[in-house]
Formats: C-alpha cells, structure tokens, sequence
C-alpha cells in the first residue's frame, strides 16, 4: 500500500538491501522518476514530483552502505572514471529497464542517484502534445529548441519527436546523447546513436563528427557550451533539422541564453543566423496533478514567424510575450495559458498555477481573487 508517497512496512526497520538494482525494481514498481541513496539519509525516491522516503522506518545509509552498493553495480570503466574525477554518470542497464545512473563522492561518502527511463517510447499523441508541433518535425534544416527544467520531460518529448520523425520519414538520423536513454529502432529511417564519454569525448566533438556523416536529423542530448551552441546553429545552417534541449524555463529566456554565450562583437552577427534558421522552441514543465497521482505536462510553443524573427535580429526578446499571444492563430501558446487551461479542467492546483505562472496579477484576474 502506498500512502503520502511512502512505502508503510509492518515491519520494526526496513534493513538495508543488497543490491541498487532491488531499490530500482521498486521505483518502477511504484512509478517514480528517481531513486536516491545518499549516505546518512534514508533511502529516497521521487514519486509525482515528490522527493520522499521510500519506508518511513528504514535504516539510514551508512558511508560503507552506499560504498557497498556503488562498487556493486559500477563496472572498471565506471569505478576509474569516479576514483579519478570525484563523479561518474552513465546509462545502466539491466535485464528489466535503463536507468541514467549518477555516483558522486562528497564529504561524509558517496552518493548515488538514478532516474527511471521509461523503455516504452512515447508518441507525441500518447504524451498529449499540441498537433501543431508536428510541423516542425517536417523541416529539412533549421533548429527545434525543447527547453525545461531537469526532471521536466525534456527527453521524453524529443524521443517523441525522433520517433515520429523515424515514422514518417526516410533520413538518416543522428542522436547525440550523455548518456543514451530511449533507445530507437530503425523504422523508416536510419538511426545511429552515439554516447558521450562512451563512444566520442564531448557534445562539440560528436557534433562536429555527425557533420561528415551525412545526417539529415541531428540530435543533441544537450547544448551545455559555447562551442555546441555554435555547432548546432551552423549544421542548423548547413542544411541539417537540428533537435536540441537547453534548461531554461520560456522561450524569451531561451534566445536570451543562446545568444549571451557569444562574444559581444558576434551576437549581431548570431541574431541574424538564429532568426532564419530557428524553426521552434518548446518550453515545457510537469506539474503535480491536483489529486497527488501524478503529473501533468505544461507546456509553451513559439513558432518562427516574421515578427518573431524580426524582435530576435534586433534583439527585443523581451516582445516575445506579445507575439505569442497574438500568434495563437499559427499555433503558438504560452506557459500561462497552458496553466489556465489545466487550472480550469481541474487537473492543477490554484497554487501550483499561480507559483509557476509568469504574469501573477493577470492570473490572479482569471481566479477572480
């Protein structure tokens, strides 16, 4: 039984399992996203957007504990990678899921994170995404941005948009990812997958590699640099559909942090290039349902349209609000109408709407408080 999130045991204590892989099959059983087992805490999970204790009365995770379960399910490469460097994240896999693995090493020992990947790819339908973003996935070159915060979906909506890429397409596809989550079968297209750390050193030079293997769809796990970033945007350029994901929260605060990596004598230069090679930019977030079982997705889409090309050339991000706003029409949505939308189908809390939403007095006016 499974109540406030927690495991209730009959048991005095919950002692201490043997292995990662006994904590991971009750995280899938359950329906978490991540398991945490970090010295001197007891061992936590986070269900619904909640982190929590898995068993209110389980026994605290010593520094030999967690150093235990760490050199259990780490191989050579892994354990090398940690005593030289201090951290170590990689996909792990075993005979009943994927699993993006984190173990770092910190003051009182190690700490070991995982989150769940879900092995059953998601279409754009399952996942309930608007049917005007289909069109961006029909683009022979440009750029589409899914931006977000960690633990916000980000890669479950890109694998969705490669799967339907891979569907209604005939390209070769390259994805580029630190570590491989979903994992794809060629259908009509042509997939490659590629690991950073495992299969090529970094994001840029993967990138780089990708551009003289004659792809027509590059995908980048992650744009972290100044070098990726510039990359992405010539191979956007150069006649590739470029998929890519950047933690941030809306799309205004996207362009701003593409174009604020750039030196200033090029961010005219780069203005120009993102306007005519962006195609569009989804910002997404997962929210706590209003009945504490599950989560639902939020989400707000910018078009490329003139007007919005025009504001990103002269640097006006700040216009971006409006446009979408008036862009409805061409299927742009905002974060906050989104929010509006789930509040009023009763699928969202009142408060939750109004922590997340950009423009608090006009939300306030749609509650009526």
């Amino acid at each position: 039984m499974v109540e406030n999130s927690t495991i209730q045991s009959q048991e005095q204590e919950v002692e201490i399992l043997s292995h990662v892989d006994d904590y991971l099959k009750i995280g899938q059983k359950y329906d978490c996203s991540d398991i945490h087992l970090a010295t001197n805490s007891k061992p936590t999970w986070r269900r619904f957007g909640t982190l929590q204790e898995i068993w209110e009365n389980a026994a605290v995770l010593s520094s030999e504990d967690t150093e235990r379960l760490a050199m259990g399910f780490l191989g050579e490469k892994e354990k090398h990678r940690l005593a030289e460097r201090g951290d170590v994240d990689f996909a792990y896999q075993t005979s009943f899921g994927r699993f993006r693995a984190s173990v770092v090493s910190q003051r009182l020992g190690y700490d070991i994170c995982f989150r769940i990947i879900s092995t059953n790819l998601r279409t754009m339908d399952d996942l309930g995404l608007p049917e005007s973003i289909k069109p961006l996935t029909q683009y022979q070159n440009g750029i589409v941005l899914v931006t977000g915060s960690v633990g916000s979906g980000k890669s479950t909506t890109l694998a969705a948009l490669i799967d339907y890429i891979n569907k209604e397409r005939t390209d070769h596809i390259i994805t580029l990812e630190d570590p491989i989550e979903y994992v794809f079968d060629s259908i009509n297209c042509h997939v490659n997958q590629r690991e950073v750390h495992t299969h090529t050193e970094s994001f840029a030079a993967a990138l780089r590699g990708s551009l003289r293997e004659d792809p027509d769809v590059i995908m980048v796990g992650e744009m972290r640099d100044l070098e990726t970033i510039s990359l992405a945007i010539t191979a956007a350029e150069t006649g590739h559909l470029v998929l890519a994901t950047l933690h941030t929260g809306n799309a205004a605060r996207t362009l701003d942090r593409v174009l604020d990596v750039f030196p200033n004598e090029q961010r005219d230069q780069i203005r120009i290039m993102v306007s005519e090679s962006l195609r569009g930019i989804i910002s997404q977030q997962l929210i706590p349902s209003a009945d504490g079982e599950g989560r639902e997705l939020c989400l707000e889409l910018l078009m490329n349209t003139p007007a919005v090309a025009h504001s990103i050339r002269e640097g006006k991000s700040f216009m971006l609000p409006g446009i979408m706003q008036t862009g409805k029409g061409v299927g742009m949505i905002t974060m906050d109408d989104s929010l509006k939308k789930l509040y009023n189908a009763s699928l969202i809390s009142q408060e939750e709407c109004l922590s997340r939403c950009a423009d608090i007095p006009n939300m306030k006016k749609h509650f009526k408080v």
